[in-house]
């Protein structure tokens, strides 16, 4: 029994090693704009809480509700473990994709409770568990009672090396994710919804990034977290070299289908729905940086949010928000272009090499020969 335990311990320390000592696209060399935050993560904006649910279960070939499994789930909470609302905006650059709760940010500009992100097929699954653990949590006890809410869910297909079909999310998955959702730094690459996903046919997945800036004379960070699943080879450009190009093999199975990206972008920025509307915009400009011109069948939809609550006076039943004035938003499109486009790498960087349904493989970017591009062009920054 110690002997087991010992070898448990040593398991889950290595585990804990190799995920503290994975490289980011920053220890790489690769060259970014602007200061990340201390985590470089959207968790550095304070009281931002990311979790994730993987399951990655058998291999060989594929059987419809039996596997391969190569999916997850993902959640951010904006203002943590907290059923408060929070000021947000949305862009929809192309939308062969879905997110749920739209609606009620176009009309009232804010949102609330968790937002979820997983596989195309699980939106209607993850939705009513976030749902679910929201009424858990905040119910009211009575007939009216409206904690379930309208849950916030973005997808991305990951069909290439998933039973999508099969329908492996379900809801003690989604509390999972929940529950486990922390702070500080977060893991990339083959985790939670971005588990199967495919970048530039590379592997792809879920990647992080965060910038801090002034306005004024207070700090404030911007974070940005992606599920991206999208691109074709040849377009992929990292710190504007052809990346794509000049790696030419390690092709994954064709898929006919281009796919999709997820973006939530997290502020502490006092800013109103309207302002989070065109921050949410820059998201475009952060991912056409990687080379990507939008193709017909990617889905492209991105969320921003601020955690800066409005006051709220129950006598006059006035709500008042704060907001930076317009000449004072060029740091935060620029902070949200810059961490989009890191995060997107970072994503590329981190996912390994995965094989799925009947043995379909999706390779790794590799680093060494990405960096070899970035030398051949002189864009590869020494590393300490």
């Amino acid at each position: 029994m110690n002997y087991l335990l010992t070898l448990l311990l040593f398991a889950a320390t290595t585990v804990l090693a190799q995920t503290a000592s994975k490289p980011r696209a920053r220890d790489l060399g690769i060259p970014f704009n602007g200061t990340p935050g201390k985590f470089n993560a959207i968790t550095d904006v304070p009281g931002v809480l990311v979790g994730y649910k993987t399951r990655i279960e058998g291999s060989g070939k594929w059987v419809l509700g039996s596997g391969p499994i190569r999916t997850g789930v993902t959640v951010v909470m904006p203002v943590g473990k907290t059923d408060k609302s929070y000021p947000a905006g949305y862009f929809i650059f192309n939308g062969d994709g879905e997110m749920t709760g739209i609606p009620y940010i176009h009309d009232y500009g804010t949102g609330y409770g968790p937002i979820g992100i997983t596989n195309t097929n699980s939106v209607g699954v993850v939705r009513d568990a976030i749902g679910a653990w929201c009424h858990q949590k905040f119910s009211t006890k009575n007939p009216l009672d409206f904690s379930f809410g309208l849950p916030i869910v973005g997808e991305t297909w990951d069909g290439v090396l998933n039973d999508i079909n099969g329908l492996h999310i379900q809801k003690e998955h989604v509390f999972s994710a929940l529950e486990s959702a922390g702070s500080g730094a977060i893991q990339e690459g083959n985790v939670g919804g971005g588990t199967g996903m495919v970048c530039y046919a590379f592997k792809g997945g879920t990647g992080t990034a965060s910038r801090t800036f002034t306005i004024g004379n207070r700090t404030y960070t911007i974070g940005v977290l992606v599920q991206a699943n999208f691109g074709r080879r040849p377009d992929l450009l990292v710190a504007g070299m052809p990346v794509g190009k000049e790696i030419s093999d390690l092709m994954p199975v064709i898929n006919e289908k281009d796919g999709s990206i997820i973006a939530i972008v997290g502020t502490d920025v006092p800013l109103v729905s309207s302002q989070l509307n065109l921050v949410a915009k820059r998201v475009t400009m952060g991912i056409a940086r990687t080379g990507t011109y939008g193709t017909n069948s990617s889905g492209d939809i991105f969320m921003a949010f601020s955690t800066r609550q409005a006051e709220q006076d129950s006598t006059t039943k006035l709500t008042t928000y704060q907001s930076v004035d317009k000449s004072s938003l060029d740091p935060v499109f620029k902070a949200t272009v810059e961490a989009t486009e890191e995060a997107i790498i970072n994503a590329l960087v981190a996912a390994e090499t995965m094989e799925g349904i009947n043995n379909h493989k999706v390779y790794a970017l590799p680093h060494d020969r990405m960096q070899s591009v970035l030398k051949k062009y002189n864009r590869l920054q020494k590393v300490d």
